[in-house]
């Protein structure tokens, strides 16, 4: 059909018809890989838009496109050819919408929390042990006074010393508690990473940290095969660390259950710093060796046997064998966004040995990714989804590209030859793995690492040949009180991987800051990646073009001149070297990383009096002046009472008080337009001033908080909940922060 619809093009198209079959043949069988881009791509336009759009809009996409591409099914025309490619990537979209759209309506509603203190009551369904106490995960969470329990989760930090040693609650048990609870924070800028619909997607409702000491009301089994699961992670992390030093047992419990919070925050940043981090989010590599290994011990008892070596299929007996534990692992390790791809593929590596196909296929990359996002498409936004995919997508077209060059490397297999061709694999996966993922770690971190090739050369063989060896031999023995003969040496492979990561970290220039990446600049970027590792032949090369047009953006993104937090504690102004920062007592740490990062500059406390350099900022006993540049209109930071006469300079009145009707003719950010509106970023440009608040910029969306109402209808809705009047959310934002996922308690 392809060759027909070619041969009817004019003659004097001679030519350039030639250079398009010959591109077009070469891609036959490779247009099914662009699924999970069209569905993601639809995914990503879902969670960008502003109100959520009518139920049926999806299937509005998806049903007429795929119509329309069944009716030009048989159509020869060029024409037909590209219009019903053209419909089968609408449809594909339409699919990643309505993907989109169910998880949404398959989530909990979001319930309002006390904001005061309260008891509650709620089933233990998972313990963290963080570097200083725990945290516990409650379900079924009855509020005192409240008619019916949540139906979403608590995440509770435990005050220090609290639910230890032997009589620590486990999974299934009852606990009783007096906490303060706060929903999930908002971003810290408008654009900033949106915890709120993390959490909507993940069935939590708030967080929170006890006031006392938690009480056990009653013991119980868990319930539930998830809940079994979760117990038994967390039996085997006490295990681990009534064996190994804190620093030791933190990683070890990360590869073997999957949860980082026993990880110190020092190490965390080490292994971020060094290029590292990879390892500490279990994922392909480490489900790969989880296989590898059982694969080879399955093997190799296999051939112990005579009967069994000349008469059974022991290579899929083995792949089945290895398959079995790559499930388990899975399991173990809490079913996150990377270990599903991974065993996604496993599944298809398993079907491939069987068959006596090639096992690692961009054809099971895709299914692998078209799964994924109809299963957990809150999932495409995040980090680990895209770094993920992006880093084995580079794996697999780097070595279709230099497999003919490996081989030459290879030779007759001498054993230097071996080691070489061993070497070589290292640092082309770490080259083309962290290559891959990179940007999209600048986008969601802000940082570059610099030293992550030789870094991973060292740690990678330690972790693969010797640390999740010991720790699945560790796995076998704790059953019988023996899996200290295999941690402790576990533990000995873990100290050189800690040694790497920081002295990596320490290196001069480890991590360069990385400007901000605006969103059209990673989309096109990301499909310049997607072209240049899914097309064959030359024309791959242009997606060369978008990927250099994505990391050249930044320098088309103008980021903000001032930035307001949710709770107008902490104000912030850029210059060129350094951020100015006014902070009221309360203030999250946690936002003002997040600034850091997002303008990649070190942050000062603004002066109390007098002139910065260049007179930028300028300071008296009520205000401060803030204007980034000579041509550009001024911000006024009022630190007290001001009026007309103060603002007279100014197009802008930034306030961590209420300030409204103070200078009736600038605009106005203070107290209560960012309680109302959330975060602020402020633009001071020379055609005038522009305010974005974070509501601006979410919209009306399911896991964004309706804009809070006036305190008399605020009580009348908290009757009968247990709910006291007070603006939710405004209080305890640092204890807040401390308590979430991510953030160091």
């Amino acid at each position: 059909m392809l060759r027909a619809a070619l041969s009817a093009w004019p003659e004097r198209w001679a030519l350039p018809r030639q250079a398009v079959a010959a591109a077009l043949l070469r891609q036959r069988g490779r247009y099914a890989l662009w699924l999970p881009v069209c569905m993601g791509s639809g995914t990503l336009f879902y969670f960008s838009l502003r109100a959520e759009p009518p139920a049926w809009a999806g299937i509005a996409l998806l049903l007429p496109a795929l119509a329309g591409a069944l009716l030009l099914r048989s159509a020869a025309s060029l024409r037909a050819m590209v219009l019903r490619g053209m419909l089968l990537a609408i449809a594909a979209a339409g699919l990643g919408v309505a993907a989109a759209q169910l998880a949404t309506l398959r989530a909990a509603p979001v319930e309002p929390l006390p904001t005061r203190s309260a008891w509650l009551t709620g089933t233990v369904i998972g313990v963290e042990t963080l570097p200083i106490g725990s945290r516990v995960t409650l379900g079924n969470v009855r509020l005192d006074g409240a008619d019916a329990p949540l139906s979403r989760t608590v995440r509770i930090r435990l005050r220090d010393g609290d639910n230890e040693g032997e009589g620590a609650a486990v999974a299934g048990d009852t606990l009783r508690l007096r906490a303060m609870l706060r929903p999930p924070a908002p971003p810290a800028y408008p654009g900033a990473w949106d915890l709120q619909r993390d959490a909507f997607f993940s069935g939590i409702g708030g967080y929170g940290f006890a006031l006392g000491f938690s009480e056990r009301v009653a013991t119980g089994a868990p319930s539930g095969f998830a809940s079994w699961v979760q117990a038994l992670r967390d039996a085997i992390a006490r295990r681990i660390e009534a064996v190994l030093p804190v620093d030791q047992a933190g990683i070890a419990a990360t590869l073997l259950t999957g949860n980082p919070s026993a990880i110190p925050a020092s190490d965390r940043a080490a292994f971020r710093d060094s290029g590292l981090a990879h390892l500490l989010a279990v994922a392909g590599l480490h489900i790969g060796i989880v296989m590898g290994f059982w694969m080879a011990v399955a093997r190799l008892g296999l051939a112990a046997s005579e009967r069994a070596s000349l008469h059974w299929p022991c290579k899929q007996i083995a792949a089945v064998a290895a398959l079995a534990s790559g499930g388990a692992y899975m399991l173990l390790t809490g079913m996150h966004v990377p270990i599903i791809r991974s065993f996604a593929m496993a599944c298809l590596f398993t079907l491939a040995v069987i068959a006596g196909r090639r096992a690692v296929s961009m054809h099971g990359l895709a299914l692998a990714g078209a799964v994924l996002i109809l299963t957990e498409p809150a999932q495409v936004p995040g980090v680990s989804f895209q770094m993920s995919f992006s880093a084995v997508l580079f794996l697999i077209a780097g070595y279709e590209a230099l497999r003919p060059h490996l081989h030459w490397l290879y030779g007759t297999g001498a054993a230097w030859r071996r080691v070489l061709v061993h070497v070589a694999g290292l640092a082309i996966t770490s080259l083309l793995a962290g290559t891959a993922s990179a940007p999209f770690g600048a986008y969601h971190f802000g940082r570059w690492q610099l030293y992550f090739i030789p870094s991973n050369m060292i740690a990678v063989p330690l972790t693969a040949f010797w640390v999740m060896p010991a720790g699945l031999i560790a796995l076998l023995l704790m059953p019988l009180h023996l899996e200290a003969l295999a941690l402790v040496p576990m533990g000995w492979g873990i100290v050189p991987i800690v040694w790497v990561a920081r002295v990596t970290a320490a290196m001069p220039a480890a991590t360069l800051p990385a400007s901000p990446i605006p969103d059209w600049g990673m989309i096109v970027l990301g499909l310049g990646m997607a072209w240049l590792g899914l097309w064959r032949g030359k024309v791959r090369l242009a997606g060369i073009a978008g990927i250099l047009v994505g990391l050249a953006s930044p320098l088309a993104y103008r980021p903000p001149d001032l930035l307001v937090s949710a709770d107008a504690r902490l104000i912030g102004f850029r210059m060129p070297a350094r951020v100015y920062v006014e902070e009221a007592q309360g203030a999250s740490s946690f936002t003002l990383d997040e600034w850091t990062q997002l303008w990649g500059l070190p942050a000062v406390r603004m002066p109390a009096r007098g002139t910065t350099a260049q007179g930028a900022v300028a300071c008296a006993a009520r205000t401060c002046l803030l204007r980034p540049a000579a041509d550009a209109p001024a911000a006024v930071l009022a630190r007290g009472p001001v009026g007309p006469a103060d603002c007279a300079d100014a197009d802008v009145l930034v306030s961590a008080e209420p300030a409204r009707r103070r200078c009736p003719s600038l605009l106005l950010v203070d107290r209560f337009t960012v309680w109302r509106q959330g975060a602020a970023a402020v633009w001071l440009e020379p055609g005038g001033a522009r305010v974005l608040t974070d509501r601006e910029y979410r919209g009306a969306r399911p896991w964004v908080p309706p804009e809070p109402r006036p305190r008399s209808a605020r009580a009348e809705a908290g009757k009968g909940r247990g709910l006291a009047p007070g603006a939710a959310g405004q209080r305890g934002r640092a204890e807040v922060a401390r308590a979430q996922p991510g953030v160091e308690p």
